[in-house]
């Protein structure tokens, strides 16, 4: 008798850790391909201050207003993510010129070092809309030593103003974003996150990608 309830017991815990395996599979599976449905979609802008001193600080902000002053001259009119990364290829020794230049009229001698790459984001909000954290496409822009704290935003579509104006992305950028996506990810991540299946998935995403689990897909 013993025996037998021992050997039920057995046949439910190895259940429920199947269960378990399965769904934290299954769930990783969406994670997985959602974020990198989700990154197909934009175009960041990453730059490094060369430390957190006050004054690098403000020499990023600098840069990157130039920066964002010139990419927005020429991809004014841009509709996918892949125009705007050919674009930014086209004029990379352009952006690197216009960087190191800023810095030079800011009585700065740092290096500058632009590259367009597949890098790690943390999960960031721009108004309503709310990227979670993985790998996406960007600009990154390393000043001097890069060794102080970031500065993130959306190129394409764009989103790199939302911080610092009103808070509220206009409608044009959000058609833009639709269009570039799928119904369900542009409501993960434009939906309030009030919407509790809405809230449950995106938090899926922020857990297996703040933990590393998401990884770069070529």
């Amino acid at each position: 008798m013993k025996n037998k309830v021992f050997s039920k017991v057995k046949i439910i815990v190895l259940l429920t850790f199947l269960l378990f395996l399965y769904t934290t599979i299954c769930a990783f599976s969406y994670a997985q391909t959602t974020a990198n449905d989700i990154s197909k979609s934009v175009f960041r802008l990453h730059v490094l201050a060369n430390s957190d001193s006050q004054e690098d600080q403000n020499l990023k902000y600098i840069v990157r207003d130039k920066l964002l002053e010139y990419m927005h001259s020429l991809c004014n009119d841009t509709t996918s993510k892949e125009e705007a990364i050919r674009i930014a290829q086209n004029h990379i020794e352009d952006l690197k010129t216009i960087a190191k230049q800023t810095i030079l009229d800011n009585d700065y001698s740092y290096d500058v070092d632009v590259e367009i790459g597949n890098f790690e984001f943390p999960t960031k909000t721009y108004g309503d809309i709310s990227l979670p954290a993985g790998y996406y496409d960007a600009l990154r822009v390393k000043i001097g030593e890069a060794k102080g704290q970031n500065w993130w935003c959306v190129m394409f579509p764009p989103l790199c103003f939302i911080d610092v104006t009103s808070g509220v992305v206009p409608d044009s950028s959000k058609n833009l974003l639709k269009e570039n996506m799928n119904e369900e990810d542009f409501a993960l991540v434009s939906e309030s996150k009030s919407n509790t299946g809405i809230s449950f998935k995106f938090k899926l995403l922020e857990f297996f990608g703040h933990n590393g689990f998401i990884t770069a897909k070529k």
